[in-house]
């Protein structure tokens, strides 16, 4: 395992992390038992970080990794998120009172005095620009309620607009094959400012595993079923916001470049690495052998300048007009 520090944390984390949305909801079944075994692995193999929320499954993403610390004896840090318990979900509901009432609600999920990085959990693009928001996070911290705290967004110009703000440790966002704009200028600023970047999303919903197919079913808990044009939250979190069979498509492409001795996974994952901004890809996994598939692309060998090409030169020709502009 590869390990990089996170911003100005003082942390060094695991560059393969295991983010912990699946284990909780809204991807179709899941035992949490082998949950649980996913979590334990992914610690044997070298994975010190670990994100989850308190809306991904209501709290069982977040009351399974407080398990999973009870049973470890390894420094692990957790990452949770607060704010998509609002209904609605409205800029005016990131305040004090509903801010502390999430992060008491997590601390107890997490079985925790405090909570290592708390993130906004893509708020409304108006919260960035409310400082008093970030007021209350402060104030949490020198209470001792968190250690740190960052956001996660949907969009570039929020994570710009955040990173303005000095206590701002982390920012997470989707950045994948089918990505690429974060590393346009954000990450350059970013890096500036000495903040730790979280690549969300890092597998497109598992678009970039190469194991979709155009007659692929999805459970009607899975967000990849009801999702797909923003049904329920942000059209932009289930494929990267890229239509199904135009993504099949630039996934074939991709499948042809694939180095040998790496799977479709790990040449996702490891594109992600390729840049430094980059703290670390935070990939799902529901079993035990998906996050040693996941864990193994931190030690793979840096992808050559002609590849790294290719990958741009699909983006261009596939997903380009689909997502660059939107977020």
């Amino acid at each position: 395992m590869q390990y990089r520090e996170l911003g100005k944390t003082g942390w060094k984390v695991s560059a393969i992390s295991f983010g912990a949305w699946a284990i909780g909801g809204t991807w179709g079944e899941v035992q949490d038992g082998e949950s649980l075994a996913a979590l334990h692995r992914a610690v044997d193999l070298g994975v010190n970080f670990f994100d989850t929320a308190d809306v991904y499954g209501d709290g069982r993403s977040e009351r399974l990794i407080g398990q999973l610390r009870r049973q470890r004896r390894e420094q692990i840090y957790v990452a949770t998120k607060a704010g998509r318990r609002l209904n609605p979900h409205v800029a005016a509901g990131y305040n004090r009172k509903n801010l502390t009432a999430f992060v008491e609600r997590s601390l107890k999920n997490l079985d925790t005095d405090a909570i290592d990085l708390l993130q906004l959990h893509c708020p409304p693009t108006p919260v960035f620009y409310m400082p008093e928001v970030f007021g209350v996070l402060d104030d949490l911290v020198a209470a001792g309620k968190l250690r740190h705290y960052g956001v996660s967004v949907e969009k570039v110009e929020e994570a710009l607009k955040a990173i303005e703000y000095p206590n701002v440790k982390t920012v997470q966002i989707i950045f994948n094959m089918f990505r690429h704009r974060p590393a346009e200028l954000f990450f350059e600023q970013a890096k500036k400012r000495n903040v730790g970047i979280l690549a969300r999303v890092p597998l497109a919903s598992g678009m970039l595993t190469g194991k979709m197919k155009p007659d692929s079913q999805f459970a009607p808990d899975d967000h990849r079923a009801f999702n797909r044009d923003g049904e329920a939250f942000d059209k932009g979190e289930t494929f990267s916001g890229v239509d199904y069979n135009v993504a099949l498509q630039a996934v074939e492409e991709l499948k042809a470049i694939c180095p040998e001795g790496m799977s479709m996974v790990q040449f996702a994952l490891r594109w992600i690495l390729m840049f430094d901004a980059v703290t670390c890809a935070i990939p799902g996994a529901k079993r035990p052998s998906q996050a040693e598939e996941n864990i193994a692309a931190a030690d793979m060998p840096p992808l050559s300048a002609t590849v790294m090409g290719e990958v741009r030169r699909i983006y261009n020709q596939y997903i380009y007009e689909l997502v660059h502009h939107y977020w």
